[in-house]
């Protein structure tokens, strides 16, 4: 029987030294690693997770494999990414028991945005604007259920103003000053509010993707590790995930549904707007959307301008 093998991130996979091995070497391929000793359950999770390198920080040595299979590899870690977990597998083929097989198939019918349909929408008065409707969005494979909050009169020939708003439950819910979230939740139903004074509509998409898609858990994850001193980016790429991992796609979808196709994006991230122009939206303006920096989110800020080209 073939002891068991762990396949990890490629950032993750930096992080422990293996960049210049076999399929380490290109850029976002996993990495199947083995060691000299199989690997039990503390010492799977102390690969795994970067919250533990203070605590195990001697570990390996590891030789990367060859992946027999590597589009299945990838699957597996995008499937690990949407389930919230930290993108790392102990692999055993010849193992009995609890075995999993991975399908980049059935990865592409999740994703597949034509199964997305609008499940129900109704009148929703809100602090900002009382001339609003609430438009819930499901799909037959996926349990997370979209709105989109539709404030003002819809004009077809009018372009509305239109933010892309990821869940953020620390931020919209209980105030968390580690992010902008909240603030600029708040200020764009205003600034939509103030447009549908003037005569026009906006449309704020509430998108079930929490930490930019990463989800709850590994967000705080990833805050541990900014309190170590990592900024935002190395701490999402140190737990082996994407800085970038929202649903661009299901975002064009919604807008189809509610017949919008030509849009005003309130973003301070051209690579927003770049990300929905490729799946189909036409951004007509990019509207600014700064709001002041507070103590506890100055770093924070700072890095989305200095590493991920906002404009701020």
């Amino acid at each position: 029987m073939t002891a068991p093998r762990m396949l990890i991130s490629a950032a993750r996979a930096v992080t422990l030294k293996l960049a210049n091995q076999r399929e380490a070497a290109i850029p976002e391929a996993p990495v199947l690693i083995r060691a000299a000793d199989p690997f039990d359950l503390e010492t799977a999770r102390a690969v795994a997770d970067p919250a533990l390198d203070l605590r195990y920080p001697m570990k390996g040595p590891f030789a990367a494999e060859h992946i027999d299979d590597p589009e299945a590899a990838r699957t597996a870690m995008e499937l690990a990414r949407l389930a919230g977990i930290l993108p790392a597998f102990l692999v055993a083929p010849e193992m009995d028991g609890d075995v999993q097989d991975v399908s980049s198939e059935d990865l592409a019918g999740w994703k597949d945005t034509s199964r997305l349909a609008i499940a129900s929408r109704a009148r929703l008065p809100v602090a900002a604007c009382e001339d609003t409707e609430i438009v819930a969005f499901r799909s037959i494979d996926d349990l997370r259920e979209h709105v989109a909050l539709v404030i003002g009169a819809q004009a077809g020939e009018r372009a509305p103003l239109v933010r892309l708003h990821s869940e953020c439950l620390t931020g919209d819910i209980l105030g968390s000053l580690k992010c902008d979230c909240g603030p600029q939740l708040d200020a764009s139903l205003h600034a939509m509010a103030d447009e549908a004074g003037a005569g026009g509509w906006g449309v704020l998409l509430y998108m079930r993707q929490e930490g930019r898609g990463i989800g709850l858990i590994n967000k705080l994850r990833a805050y541990r590790l900014q309190d170590q001193g990592f900024d935002t980016v190395d701490a999402n790429n140190r737990l082996g995930l994407p800085t970038e991992a929202r649903d661009f796609p299901t975002a064009a979808r919604m807008l189809e549904l509610l017949g919008v196709h030509a849009i005003r994006l309130m973003t301070n991230n051209p690579a927003k707007v770049a990300a929905l122009e490729a799946v189909g939206v036409t951004v007509a303006e990019r509207v600014p959307h700064s709001l002041p920096p507070n103590p506890h989110n100055e770093r924070y800020l700072t890095t989305k301008r200095d590493r991920t080209g906002h404009i701020l």
